[in-house]
């Protein structure tokens, strides 16, 4: 089943949320409550759905989409006037009280959006950032004694525990050097 990310800062939205899409089968929820928990677990998950409210205590549904990798698409649930107040139009957005299959439908065409622009949209780096990248593992397998794999891993390890990009997090390594 599919993941999403359910988030709303009202613990009874969540979990109304996830029960409709668990329940119907519609995809596999993980809730979270604040805007950095669903950029952590999108980093670590690959999640391309969240549903959201129009705000967090730490930021605003436009401003974490903004943070979120392209290929993440967004709902907000929220009442009209709020719905009104976002500015982004790569925000998908849905006027509460929702409908259960108004809910449904927007979740499911959402996913499909997400595996399309995912076959389109992949990050790719540039010929000095993967320089920087092979440089590090180099170090790492040479001072501790890793093989190649044992040392991306390692890089994408720390990268995903400290929210770095990868390339930030073998910078670090070569200054350490």
């Amino acid at each position: 089943m599919e993941k999403v990310i359910v988030a709303f800062e009202s613990d009874k939205s969540c979990w109304r949320i996830k029960e409709i899409l668990e329940n119907t089968g519609t995809a596999s929820c993980i809730v979270c409550r604040s805007g950095d928990q669903v950029k952590r677990a999108v980093s670590k998950l690959h999640v391309s759905t969240v549903v959201c409210g129009y705000k967090f205590a730490d930021e605003s549904a436009e401003g974490l989409f903004e943070d979120l990798p392209p290929t993440c698409a967004m709902l907000v649930v929220a009442v009209q006037s709020l719905l009104d107040l976002c500015q982004n139009d790569d925000i998908f957005k849905l006027a509460s009280p929702v409908a259960k299959g108004d809910l449904i439908a927007s979740v499911r065409m959402l996913l499909q959006v997400g595996h399309r622009l995912e076959r389109y949209v992949r990050p790719r780096r540039s010929e000095e950032e993967q320089a920087v990248i092979v440089q590090a593992k180099q170090v790492l397998m040479d001072r501790h004694g890793m093989t190649e794999a044992q040392a991306h891993r390692f890089l994408q390890k720390k990268s995903m525990d400290s929210g770095a990009k990868l390339i930030q997090t073998a910078q670090l390594v070569l200054e350490g050097a």
